[in-house]
């Protein structure tokens, strides 16, 4: 049974960052919380995305992944559009890719295609598609039970914003990359309701 969602929730997928410039996976919270921010294109891009949609986050609640270029994202954003700052919770960091860590992003299609036969599946060592859904749904069940008719907006990255997008739809994880890739700094509402 699904439940409907007592807040207004959008997702942003943090901005170009320098792991996306140099193509690489970063994954690692040893390495990612501090490394890999936002490029100069990456800040101009979060800037310009809060600047037109001003109206629809006014007010609203930011909660960011820990990793450098969600949270800059984040806080950016909340300058830009004159909010509290952000809360940090690290159910929203990106997915753990393992072994694939540091390598080309190019190889981020070889998991997709795991995930569509099995969306539990863990080769390289990644975190599997069903273990990403269950830590974004904690989230919103605890930001459900904490607020009501609040605007939230969820800063992360695109794998999860993908997973958690295809949850609220109440598709299976392993139909993830059947919607639109989140383009760097990209903000959608996320639709649908608590599985």
């Amino acid at each position: 049974m699904s439940i409907p969602l007592r807040n207004t929730y959008f997702g942003l997928r943090h901005g170009e960052s320098e792991a996306n410039v140099a193509g690489l996976i970063a994954s690692d919270p040893a390495t990612a919380r501090a490394g890999f921010g936002l490029s100069d294109r990456g800040r101009s891009q979060v800037q310009a995305t809060a600047v037109l949609q001003r109206a629809a986050l006014g007010g609203a609640v930011v909660v960011t992944s820990d990793f450098a270029r969600a949270r800059q994202s984040a806080e950016l954003a909340a300058q830009v559009l004159e909010l509290s700052p952000p809360r940090v919770d690290t159910r929203l960091r990106e997915r753990w890719f393992g072994e694939l860590e540091g390598e080309p992003s190019t190889r981020y299609d070889e998991v997709w295609a795991l995930d569509r036969d099995d969306p539990a599946h863990s080769e390289f060592g990644v975190e599997a598609a069903k273990a990403v859904v269950a830590r974004l749904l904690s989230l919103l069940r605890d930001l459900e039970a904490e607020l009501e008719g609040a605007t939230v907006l969820l800063v992360s990255h695109g794998d999860p914003l993908q997973l958690l997008a295809t949850a609220l739809a109440g598709r299976p994880p392993s139909a993830h990359r059947e919607l639109e890739p989140w383009q760097p700094a990209e903000l959608r509402r996320l639709e649908g309701a608590l599985p």
